[in-house]
């Protein structure tokens, strides 16, 4: 009687490995897919924040034109043909009379040429400590501001400004463009 017990027994102990290398196994999996997702996840959240860090750049750029042309006489003074890249950091600018490429891409381009105004926000003044703006960036934002001619009213001047902004390399890129209207008289008391 003792032999036909110890053969049950010992056929049960069996069983119980199989099922725990079974589990053992089913847990291993879900495990792995867990961490492939969290890598997923994390590949999402870095081009959401470059795709942010882009296009707010390229705000700031547009902001910073629309600014230009309401203060003092800028709006004021003739369209030129643009052909070469200026610096806003170093009170350049320009309203340009010819068109920019429509078929390239960033950056911005007449011909071939680089065009447009490059902004850098902070013009290199840090808080101690910090990195200086352009080391967070691939490339400066830049803007270009093109005369639209007068308005329906002839009460102004309608300029579209295209500007724009990268992340932290160069596919991480954002256009924005916007419509800007200086009326004659309007004055900007913020300076």
């Amino acid at each position: 009687m003792r032999t036909k017990a110890a053969r049950q027994h010992s056929g049960q102990r069996g069983m119980a490995l199989m099922s725990s290398l079974l589990l053992l196994i089913l847990v291993t999996i879900l495990a792995l897919s867990m961490f492939r997702s969290f890598g997923i996840q994390e590949k999402i959240a870095g081009n959401t924040r470059e795709k942010q860090r882009a296009l707010h750049a390229a705000e700031g750029a547009q902001q910073y034109a629309e600014w230009w042309l309401s203060t003092a006489n800028n709006a004021a003074s003739s369209p030129v043909v643009c052909n070469a890249v200026l610096s806003a950091n170093l009170n350049q600018g320009q309203i340009c009379s010819n068109d920019l490429d429509s078929r390239t891409a960033p950056p911005l381009q007449i011909a071939g040429a680089d065009v447009g105004v490059t902004f850098n926000p902070n013009n290199g003044m840090n808080a101690p400590g910090a990195t200086a703006y352009l080391d967070a960036y691939f490339a400066a934002p830049r803007f270009y501001i093109k005369d639209a001619g007068p308005s329906a009213d002839a009460q102004g001047e309608i300029y579209r400004i295209d500007a724009v902004g990268y992340g932290t390399n160069a596919n991480s890129v954002a256009v924005v463009e916007s419509t800007f209207i200086v009326k004659q008289g309007v004055v900007n008391r913020g300076e």
